[in-house]
């Protein structure tokens, strides 16, 4: 994948969730991803640079409205006009930051199909962080991100209008019938997801945002998912043997997929 923090239209560099029992979801992140000799995450689960990626907010009445979900916050060139496109194209406004003057500085938005996701205008160079440490290292980040639905191809327009991707097909197979998948491109031609059908594979995946989180000792990690009361799903390895990623449900029923670092 390229760099994950890039500052571009479509670009996906962070992402948060709202949570009941908020102390032990924290403790299950920070135990599943603080794997390997060299970490990729800190146990405050910001990336070995301390980078801020993905955050854990405590369930409460002003986040009554947000699914219990992964939500990406992805760049776009204009939040409020994306907002507009998103409603008239069926999709349900969560929450909408506002400055003094009425200008859209974020949004919280639900798509058709009632996943989640955040809009952010695209960001500067100067507003990503340096971090610590050797910037050549590896670091925690969002290594993927796939959405699987009944209809990708109403998806795939959906967001294409909304965040300014443009779509790559990507050719599939389910029991010798072909159908096409899609590559979501950035705006600067780079992959930024993918949107895939609820076919094949991806039978039984729920119509949310899947992050792909990458761990130092996957096998590790896949042991702390099962002793802090998480669950695998379903587990793919590669033709070699190794593992490609892992499919996990958290201790409060969210999901969200590992992939070696």
């Amino acid at each position: 994948m390229p760099d994950p923090f890039a500052p571009r239209v479509g670009g996906v560099m962070s992402a948060d969730i709202a949570v009941p029992e908020h102390e032990r979801v924290v403790r299950f992140y920070s135990r599943v991803l603080t794997t390997g000799e060299t970490p990729l995450w800190r146990e405050d689960l910001m990336n070995s640079r301390g980078m801020p990626v993905i955050g854990i907010g405590a369930q409460s009445s002003a986040y009554a409205d947000l699914p219990m979900q992964w939500m990406p916050h992805m760049q776009v060139a204009d939040v409020a006009r994306s907002v507009e496109r998103a409603l008239a194209l069926g999709g349900r406004e969560v929450m909408h930051g506002k400055d003094d003057s009425g200008a859209s500085q974020w949004a919280v938005l639900l798509d058709p199909s009632g996943a989640g996701f955040g809009l952010i205008p695209v960001v500067t160079p100067d507003q990503i962080p340096a971090g610590e440490g050797d910037p050549s290292m590896s670091t925690g980040c969002i290594a993927w991100l796939d959405l699987t639905v009944p209809d990708a191809s109403a998806m795939r327009d959906f967001y294409q209008q909304v965040i300014g991707w443009t779509a790559q097909e990507v050719a599939m197979q389910d029991a010798g019938d072909g159908y096409a998948d899609y590559c979501m491109l950035a705006g600067d031609g780079d992959a930024a997801a993918g949107v895939c059908h609820a076919r094949a594979g991806n039978k039984g995946l729920p119509p949310a945002w899947m992050l792909y989180l990458p761990v130092g000792d996957f096998a590790e990690s896949v042991r702390r998912v099962r002793a802090e009361g998480g669950s695998i799903v379903k587990e793919s390895a590669g033709g070699d043997g190794g593992h490609t990623y892992a499919i996990v449900r958290d201790p409060v029923g969210v999901w969200f997929a590992l992939a070696p670092g």
